[in-house]
């Protein structure tokens, strides 16, 4: 009986968990520009540096995504011109890396705003960061 009820009780659980998480949940969409973005930016040293990231768009509507494919270039494009405009220091420091994926994820938002009448991008994640 202590067995059948135990049984009882985590199913009212589970089922009162699995209600409550479906409740408010948003529908966010990816857009992942492919393939990664490579580019030079502002060496101190001799030798050419170069930054490679892969850049994630979220979106909160995933009808969004043909809007972000549209104009795929146009953003790609952005984002290359920031990353060739940052010093060697700011590109390899933790705190420089957020500085440029804010300046980025507003720059996407504001290119956005003119071709589509509004900001879709709710953020902007850099998923690999690789520099020498």
């Amino acid at each position: 009986m202590k067995k059948w009820f135990f049984t009882l009780v985590i199913w009212c659980c589970v089922s009162l968990n699995v209600n409550a998480a479906g409740e408010g949940v948003e529908d966010y969409a990816y857009y992942g520009f492919e393939p990664d973005i490579v580019t030079n930016y502002i060496s101190n040293r001799k030798k050419l540096g170069f930054v490679k990231i892969s850049v994630e768009l979220m979106v909160k509507d995933p009808n969004d995504l043909v809007s972000l494919e549209h104009h795929d270039p146009l953003l790609r494009s952005a984002i290359v011109e920031i990353l060739g405009n940052q010093s060697e220091d700011k590109v390899k420091s933790l705190s420089g890396r957020e500085e440029i994926r804010r300046e980025c994820y507003e720059t996407v938002n504001r290119l956005m705003e003119q071709e589509v009448g509004r900001a879709i991008v709710v953020n902007l994640l850099f998923t690999k960061y690789l520099y020498d």
